[in-house]
């Protein structure tokens, strides 16, 4: 059987070798060729295989990544809303200040529910410009003056807790390609929607988060890598299953985690180690996104709103113009096994969510249909 292209920007596919793998392994869940007796959806998350299939996870994690030993791996729940909360909660005290980045519905999210927890000054916003653009360095100061992100405070303006970005936004497509450098403040990154599809500096970053369900697994764990250093922020009184040094100190396993999906992960970042690791996705994601962008901007029918050099290699948006005309496209997408083209409700349009697991061949099989469907209306 022939299964369509999943366009989904999340939960979004998987590489059809961890399906496969995953299907083998429903009845009875095989540890390195030792069976445990039972599917994986219904073994102990203290037995000691899943214990070292955690463990396992990690050190592949840290490899693809090359995670320096100051920092912390920790499998939380709760997706990136989750994480919202927890950044301000474990690193905002109450004499400072958060600094929020906003290039997109979800960066502004978390700069509101941060405002729950604290002072927050959000430092450069693209809003204006529909989020077509990621807000580029020079606006943080042009538009806002000083601020304590970027150099030193004035006199009297509270510290800066850390700087908050989140380096691709799923719904509008722009992606922050390089990420900012000499702030004043440890930098924050909301990575979930290209999270190991390029290599990133983590030592770059005070705290890096990811939601599974875009490019490493399915939907219900959530990769936090942190500093060491900024463990200690966090107040005694916030919630334990929030608390990151709590959390690692109980090895990501204080409550029941995630179990199926943390085992679908550890498939998955193999996969990833097995096809050339971290520049090897790069150069795939280069080459599918190039792709599809050159077969919208030498079309007469279709268009691409972020500006060239911050379109997103995950997420492709784009549009005819004309909510009808879209919806016609989306439709005949459908009938030629091209899933999950619809654009978000707040943007409308189409967006083609690419990710790790697409392979070319389905983004090639897409710019087939925009030209078969644009010689349609000529």
């Amino acid at each position: 059987m022939t299964l369509p292209y999943n366009f989904s920007p999340g939960p979004a596919m998987l590489p059809p070798e961890v399906i496969e793998h995953i299907r083998a392994d429903l009845p009875e869940w095989h540890w390195h060729g030792i069976g445990q007796g039972a599917s994986v959806m219904e073994v102990s998350h203290r037995g000691k295989a899943f214990e070292q299939l955690m463990a396992e996870a990690e050190a592949d994690l840290r490899e693809l990544l090359a995670i320096p030993a100051n920092y912390q791996v920790i499998f939380m729940q709760g997706g990136a809303w989750a994480q919202f909360a927890a950044v301000p909660m474990n690193l905002l005290r109450a004499d400072e200040t958060a600094h929020y980045v906003v290039s997109g519905g979800w960066s502004k999210s978390a700069s509101i529910e941060a405002a729950k927890f604290g002072r927050v000054e959000v430092v450069a916003s693209s809003e204006s410009a529909g989020y077509t653009r990621v807000p580029a360095r020079n606006d943080w100061l042009s538009t806002y003056g000083i601020n304590s992100a970027i150099r030193p405070i004035d006199e009297g303006a509270s510290p800066s807790s850390y700087t908050y970005v989140c380096s691709n936004e799923t719904v509008f497509g722009n992606e922050v390609h390089t990420l900012p450098e000499a702030l004043a403040s440890p930098l924050v990154v909301d990575a979930s929607s290209h999270f190991l599809s390029r290599p990133m500096d983590v030592a770059a970053c005070g705290l890096i988060y990811a939601g599974a369900q875009k490019n490493i697994g399915p939907a219900g764990v959530t990769v936090v890598i942190v500093r060491d250093d900024l463990l200690d922020r966090a107040p005694k009184n916030i919630p334990s299953v929030f608390h990151y040094k709590h959390t690692i100190e109980h090895k990501s396993l204080f409550n029941t985690p995630p179990v199926f999906s943390i085992y679908a992960t550890a498939l998955t970042l193999k996969w990833i180690k097995a096809q050339g690791g971290l520049a090897e996705m790069e150069r795939r994601a280069v080459a599918r996104s190039t792709l599809l962008y050159n077969a919208i901007d030498n079309s007469e029918l279709f268009n691409a709103p972020v500006e060239t050099a911050d379109r997103s290699r995950m997420n492709v948006v784009f549009d005819t113009g004309n909510a009808d005309t879209d919806a016609a496209f989306v439709k005949f997408c459908d009938a030629r096994g091209l899933m999950s083209l619809k654009g978000h409700r707040v943007r409308g349009g189409m967006r083609a969510s690419i990710y790790n697991a697409m392979p070319l061949a389905g983004v090639e099989a897409l710019v087939a249909a925009m030209r078969e469907f644009e010689a349609t209306l000529a």
